[in-house]
């Protein structure tokens, strides 16, 4: 099964956004047309594996170190800085034993990418940026932290908030569902920073190695992405003032309320209020400039994104099975059967897995149903 995740995102972009022919596809690539379908009807591959970047034995150790020193030539006089020829002396005496070539490609490459680059304090309409912040609520009487989730359309300035037990994939991958469905639509282009629950590896000022969590979520609702420059938040001002307004003008005083789901009942109300308000500087609220910056949404897909966190367990002797570190109890008839749990926000949902042939030497195996569980906080 073809499960490249990388490419996969990038088959599915070109087909369906840009309107690639499947035949060019296939050419390309040399793909099964099989294949090919399987790409365009499924968002995530079975037995995702990420690729591994491109092994260089001799620059590759050395990287950091002409990055280093590309670094400290910021801060000298532009008339004595180093050479790519100069950094080679210094990389042999550090007993690198390359050629020249490598070390001069690799030198235009990192000066290339580490280049300073200006955001316009003007946004296009179809523009979002993602963030998450934390505050205090009262839940059931105990004072608690809680994190919650903001998407921001700088055009617009129209925004979601939703309230999470903890910052996490699920709740990242919920928080996108949430705000597309109230927006009306998925934004073009999507600004993030550098949270492990994206980014697995950041290799340049401007490349990342994704996680495969974000790549199945892009894939799913394909937009593009950016990332802000490593300590440079400001390139999501936006979101991290909208953060700030939140806490202070929906979670002042402290919320005292019985759970989540009342909390973010409060939360979605204020943020459809917020809509009828008009900015300083603007002539219509951010409701007519929602509607308006709608048109260069990407239609809502057929099937909502499933914001869950999929893996198989076993049912143990004791009716328990374990899942996100922690033990979940089942009834007596599931017990020694393979079951597959799927871990939302709120909720862990077991099914079993007879429909795949794996407890076909079970012959009560039939008469299980899926079963929904209190996601306990991790």
């Amino acid at each position: 099964m073809y499960n490249d995740m990388e490419q996969w995102l990038q088959i599915r972009q070109r087909v369906l956004r840009e309107g690639v022919g499947k035949r060019q596809i296939l050419r390309e690539t040399g793909m099964h047309w099989m294949t090919l379908e399987k790409i365009l009807q499924y968002s995530r591959p079975p037995g995702y594996r990420r690729s591994k970047p491109p092994h260089k034995p001799k620059i590759g150790p050395y990287l950091d170190r002409i990055r280093q020193i590309l670094e400290q030539d910021k801060h000298a006089p532009k008339k004595q800085r180093h050479t790519a020829k100069r950094i080679l002396q210094i990389l042999r005496e550090e007993g690198f034993t390359g050629g020249y070539t490598i070390v001069k490609d690799a030198v235009r490459e990192l000066r290339r990418t580490s280049r300073e680059v200006y955001m316009p304090l003007k946004h296009p309409p179809g523009e979002a940026q993602v963030d998450f912040g934390h505050a205090l609520v009262k839940m059931k009487g105990v004072l608690r932290k809680i994190c919650f989730f903001v998407m921001a359309l700088p055009y617009s300035d129209g925004f979601f908030v939703k309230a999470y037990d903890r910052e996490c994939t699920e709740t990242f991958w919920d928080g996108h569902v949430q705000a597309f469905q109230f927006f009306g639509g998925v934004p073009r282009r999507i600004t993030y920073d550098n949270s492990r629950i994206t980014t697995s590896k950041i290799v340049g000022p401007r490349r990342r190695e994704l996680t495969q969590g974000f790549l199945q979520l892009v894939s799913h609702y394909l937009f593009r992405y950016h990332f802000c420059l490593v300590r440079r938040a400001n390139e999501k001002g936006v979101v991290e003032g909208l953060i700030k307004y939140t806490r202070q003008n929906f979670l002042v005083p402290v919320p005292q309320v019985r759970d989540f789901d009342e909390l973010n009942a409060h939360l979605l109300q204020r943020c459809r209020e917020d809509m009828h308000r008009k900015l300083r500087g603007q002539t219509e609220s951010k409701e007519s400039l929602l509607l308006q910056e709608q048109l260069s949404f990407f239609p809502l897909p057929f099937k909502p994104f499933d914001a869950c966190r999929i893996q198989p367990g076993r049912v143990n002797s004791e009716l328990l099975v374990r899942f996100d570190d922690n033990d979940y109890s089942v009834p007596m008839e599931y017990a020694y059967h393979d079951v597959t749990v799927k871990g939302y926000t709120d909720r862990a949902e077991l099914s079993p897995m007879h429909l795949m042939g794996l407890n076909a030497r079970c012959p009560y195996a039939t008469i299980l149903t899926a079963i929904t569980l209190r996601r306990k906080a991790g």
